[in-house]
């Protein structure tokens, strides 16, 4: 109904840099990252057409002066207006943003700070769904995609969002039983031993990585993804190859213990993609590079 109103965290946000004239400031007294505010402040500009401030001090553009003195009087009679005396009760829609996401690689490295994200960005509506690795595919279309592979996709625009790197791990249990290893380096340790195995983690780059000639192993459970995989060496089923910043949790627990002071570097990694020309959308610029920052 009123296509030309901005978001009001837009309003806010550039009320509070004119009158602190300073990002950082109006960061802290929003409760907001500093690159919260400088979205809010794109976004405002591109809803408007032109821009607020003229130079590095926040010095108002004459344009940015007129602007601010109605934002300042709209936010002034919406703080005094008593509540429930007249207008609409309707809030404004929020901004819907469609992720696709690899189940453990959100549920362990995106989850735990999306609350962060919320804050930051109010009037995101995130709706998240299923990607899976390694084939690409998710259910429905969405606005970005994080995709876990070995990268050069030639359907989209993509940027690196996480390298790791593996090491073998077992759980407690398993170690009592079947251990001590020295490594797990050598072909007399590696061969008979019980592989947990997925084909979005396979052994052959540790087994190279150690000089050992061992085909890929074709028995024993198998897991189509990578926290059920950590799961299942968590419960005593063999041994997994970890990924350390993916798997650090079930480390952190005590559930899975590393066998091996080496690590080596996969093909497979997680790429954040999206159509050409989608990351101009401020919602989604956003989100990219609010994760982004948390992969760094």
């Amino acid at each position: 109904m009123y296509p030309h109103i901005p978001p009001i965290q837009c309003l806010i946000t550039f009320e509070a840099v004119a009158r602190l004239r300073s990002v950082s400031k109006a960061s802290e007294a929003l409760c907001v990252t500093v690159s919260a505010v400088s979205h809010r402040l794109r976004q405002l500009e591109d809803h408007l057409g032109f821009k607020l401030f003229a130079r590095s001090d926040f010095t108002l553009t004459a344009d940015g002066a007129a602007y601010l003195a109605h934002v300042r009087t709209a936010l002034d009679a919406l703080q005094h207006m008593a509540p429930g005396r007249g207008g609409s009760t309707a809030t404004p829609r929020p901004t819907r943003l469609r992720v696709a996401v690899t189940p453990t690689f959100c549920r362990e490295l995106v989850m735990p700070h999306l609350a962060l994200f919320r804050n930051a960005y109010p009037d995101i509506d995130l709706v998240f769904q299923v990607s899976i690795p390694l084939l690409d595919v998710k259910a429905e279309p969405a606005d970005l995609e994080v995709r876990f592979g070995p990268g050069g996709y030639s359907d989209c625009e993509h940027r690196l969002l996480l390298t790791d790197a593996v090491t073998p791990a077992c759980s407690p249990g398993f170690l009592h039983e079947f251990g001590p290893f020295a490594g797990l380096c050598t072909r007399a340790e590696l061969a008979g031993l019980r592989l947990v195995r997925s084909p979005l983690e396979p052994w052959s780059p540790w087994f190279q990585h150690c000089g050992v000639r061992l085909a890929e192993p074709q028995l024993g459970a198998q897991f189509n993804d990578l926290g059920l995989a950590y799961d299942a060496a968590a419960s005593g089923l063999g041994v997994v190859l970890l990924r350390q910043r993916l798997g650090a949790a079930w480390i952190a627990s005590g559930r899975l213990v590393k066998l091996s002071p080496l690590s080596v570097t996969t093909p497979n990694r997680h790429y954040l993609c999206w159509a050409p020309g989608a990351i101009e959308r401020w919602e989604c610029q956003a989100f990219a590079e609010w994760l982004t920052q948390l992969m760094g």
